[in-house]
C-alpha cells in the first residue's frame, strides 16, 4: 500500500461535509454528557478511528464559534455546550440579522418563507409577547 486514496483527495465541499459530520458527533456527545467532557473522554465516547488531535482540533473550533464553553480541568480543558439546540438556532438567526444590511427585506423574506403553522405559531408568540407588555 502507498498510502494513496484511490478515490482521490477530498474536493473542498466533500472536507466541509466531513467536518460538519465531525462536529454534529463531538457536540452530541457533549449534549448527551451530564457534566463537561475532557478531549479524551469524547474520544472514548466516539471510538473509531479519530485520533486525539482531531477532537481537540474539533473542540477547539466549536470553542471558537461559541458553540461550546470551557474550563481547565487538570492539564487538560473541558468542554460543554454552551446552550441547547434552540439557543443554537436562535444564536444563528441573530447572527444573520446582524450581518444584514436591510433587516426589514431579510424579516420579510423569512415571514413569506415560512409555512402557515410556522406563520401562524409566530404570530401567537409575538402576541403573547405583546400581551406581556
Amino acid at each position: 500500500m502507498d498510502g494513496h486514496d484511490p478515490a482521490g483527495p477530498l474536493q473542498e465541499g466533500e472536507r466541509r461535509l466531513a467536518n460538519g459530520m465531525r462536529e454534529a458527533e463531538v457536540l452530541s456527545v457533549l449534549r448527551s454528557a451530564p457534566l463537561a467532557l475532557t478531549p479524551r473522554q469524547v474520544l472514548d465516547r466516539i471510538g473509531g478511528d479519530l485520533a486525539y488531535s482531531t477532537v481537540v482540533t474539533i473542540l477547539t473550533r466549536l470553542y471558537d464559534k461559541d458553540v461550546l464553553t470551557r474550563a481547565t480541568h487538570g492539564r487538560a480543558f473541558a468542554y460543554a455546550p454552551a446552550t441547547d439546540e434552540q439557543g443554537f438556532a436562535a444564536r444563528k438567526m441573530h447572527r444573520a440579522m446582524e450581518e444584514a444590511q436591510d433587516r426589514e427585506g431579510v424579516l420579510m423574506r423569512f415571514v413569506d418563507d415560512l409555512s402557515s403553522g410556522d406563520e401562524a405559531l409566530l404570530r401567537r408568540l409575538l402576541g403573547d409577547l405583546d400581551a406581556g407588555r
